[in-house]
């Protein structure tokens, strides 16, 4: 086999591997999306799975696609209305478990995108952990991935 084709699909068979960067914190199953092509802001969905063998928590998120990168979640108000909020304390994830962002629940919300997301295009996501540090994860954009059956609540 040639060197150039060899190289994409070595490059390729790598992108398809779960994003772990050393730390013993693995991202799979990641993706972002906005409403539309207006959207001032969007979301990333993805697993993370703390092997590292201590306890962590997710503290923070950046990236320069926003003007604000937050950790947030729904919550339903005295009224029945579901309310979505700045998580600033972020989320535990236990030595052995798999934290889930996913829609309707906890995720990383991007305020003030600096312009659309775009099918097939990535983010340059660093998430942010207290034992970990930082992981960054390259997550593509899918605007036509549906939620599985139901919204996750976690």
């Amino acid at each position: 086999m040639p060197l150039k084709p060899l190289m994409i699909a070595g490059a390729l068979a790598l992108a398809a591997l779960p994003a772990a960067a050393g730390t013993g914190i693995v991202i799979e199953d990641a993706y972002a999306r906005s409403s539309g092509m207006m959207a001032a802001s969007g979301a990333a969905f993805m697993t993370i799975e703390n092997r590292t063998g201590t306890d962590d928590r997710l503290i923070g998120a950046a990236s320069e696609v926003a003007e604000r990168t937050e950790l947030h979640t729904h919550e339903e108000d005295d009224m029945g209305v579901m309310r979505m909020i700045h998580v600033e304390e972020g989320f535990p994830l236990p030595a052995g478990e798999t934290l889930s962002l996913a829609r309707g629940g906890r995720h990383v919300m991007f305020l003030g995108l600096a312009e659309p997301f775009e099918q097939g295009d990535s983010v340059t996501l660093t998430l942010e952990f207290r034992e970990a540090g930082e992981v960054t994860v390259e997550v593509p954009v899918d605007l036509e991935r549906m939620p599985a059956h139901g919204h996750s609540m976690n």
